[in-house]
């Protein structure tokens, strides 16, 4: 039988038995359209947890000065350690696995400007902190090193400071004062969701050089002179992530004589960490909600093998007059081989474009915050794809290999 004739017998038989091959195909087409959606989700919720993540900051880790827990070389625990201005240029001498670090400083203070005024936390940091950061610009810029070092008095503004403080017009070059101070503002920052801080929300701050904030700004008594709020480091890569909080708890612990497994002398807030847990986490979710999607495909495929089952002895006769004639096994199992396989094949052809078609048609509306919609990835198609073909084959040899086994001579008897 040539292939043409093969596929047109196929055709004709399932168009005869039309409401059992739609009730059979619609289990393989929600297995397929459900792999799809769940699949899609849980990349939806990575995709936005990994935007959330860097608008908070790019792979970035916030130490916090705390109290020593174990006694070391007889001093005793519950020691308060304190941060210090040369604790970054030790770091960045000692640690080679730590890529980026800078001392973060800040206190509140009232913010005029001809318009308006408000109180605004006032942060100090290097350069750096506005790519590690992710402050986007949105006029002007950020400011630079030698402004920096020469404790220069200018300032970056937060896109609501900037709203609070001059409303629709234009800010850059203009003064504003800062506390008794006088401030020409350089740049605005562009606004950004922020899920998260240690210290408010980026737009809602007023940034000025390290050393400006440190003479004009400075933590009020009875804090010690130069110290620092925090400092934020970058590994290299994700490959160096745990030798750099190894290397940063190894320099510190030796300047100010702690244990270097003491986790309560300084604290790590670890953001590489959670994201490594949430993508362990969506990849759980993924596997769990696939196999749900699996198991529905299966079930469908089971389905068709039922039904198959059922047409090999309904047609067990006409199995036994195509013998006769001088069909062969291989003719008998390809025919029926061929309907299972139509049957999966259709049904999960529009599965999968019922799924991605439904996940079109979600992604045009507006989505929840930090959630990317339902995004259809090339390997959540190929693997669809890959088991669609597995029930196929699965639900398909074994009927036919039942249809090629009856005798010629039992099927002209058989009586339906």
């Amino acid at each position: 039988m040539l292939w043409g004739e093969l596929w047109q017998q196929t055709w004709r038989t399932l168009w005869a038995n039309k409401l059992r091959s739609l009730l059979t195909m619609f289990g393989i087409a929600w297995g397929i359209a459900s792999i799809t959606l769940l699949v899609a989700g849980c990349e939806g919720m990575l995709v936005g947890f990994q935007y959330a993540k860097e608008a908070f900051g790019k792979d970035i880790m916030i130490l916090f000065a705390g109290r020593t827990s174990l006694q070391v070389g007889g001093t005793r625990a519950g020691r308060l350690i304190r941060f210090h201005d040369g604790d970054a240029e030790l770091i960045m001498k000692t640690c080679p696995a730590c890529e980026h670090v800078t001392p973060e400083l800040g206190n509140s203070t009232i913010a005029r400007s001809p318009y308006n005024n408000g109180r605004f936390l006032v942060t100090g940091a290097y350069p750096i902190f506005a790519e590690i950061r992710s402050l986007e610009v949105a006029e002007g810029r950020f400011y630079n090193e030698k402004e920096v070092q020469e404790g220069r008095r200018v300032c970056f503004l937060g896109a609501e400071v900037k709203k609070q403080l001059f409303g629709t017009r234009p800010a850059v070059g203009e003064r504003i004062m800062l506390g008794d101070f006088p401030y020409t503002v350089i740049g605005v920052m562009r606004k950004k969701d922020q899920d998260s801080s240690y210290d408010g929300m980026d737009v809602t701050k007023i940034f000025v050089p390290f050393g400006a904030v440190r003479r004009d700004f400075p933590d009020p008594p009875p804090n010690p002179k130069y110290t620092l709020d925090r400092l934020i480091v970058t590994p290299r890569s994700e490959e160096t992530h745990e030798a750099c909080i190894r290397q940063l708890r190894q320099a510190l612990a030796r300047k100010y004589s702690f244990d270097s497994r003491d986790e309560e002398a300084v604290g790590i807030w670890d953001t590489l960490e959670e994201a490594k847990l949430f993508k362990q986490m969506i990849a759980g979710m993924k596997y769990f909600l696939g196999a749900v999607g699996l198991i529905t495909l299966v079930l469908g495929g089971i389905g068709v093998m039922n039904i198959m089952l059922v047409s090999v002895k309904e047609r067990t006769r006409e199995i036994g007059v195509r013998r006769a004639v001088g069909a062969t096994k291989q003719n008998i199992l390809a025919q029926f081989f061929s309907e299972a396989l139509a049957l999966v094949l259709v049904s999960g052809g529009v599965g999968l474009l019922s799924g991605w078609g439904f996940c079109w048609l979600v992604n045009r509306l507006p989505m929840p915050r930090y959630f990317a919609g339902l995004l259809v990835t090339p390997s959540a198609g190929l693997m669809a794809l890959a088991l669609l073909g597995a029930v196929g084959l699965l639900a398909g040899i074994y009927p036919a290999r039942q249809a090629a086994q009856v005798q010629p001579v039992e099927a002209l008897r058989y009586e339906a």
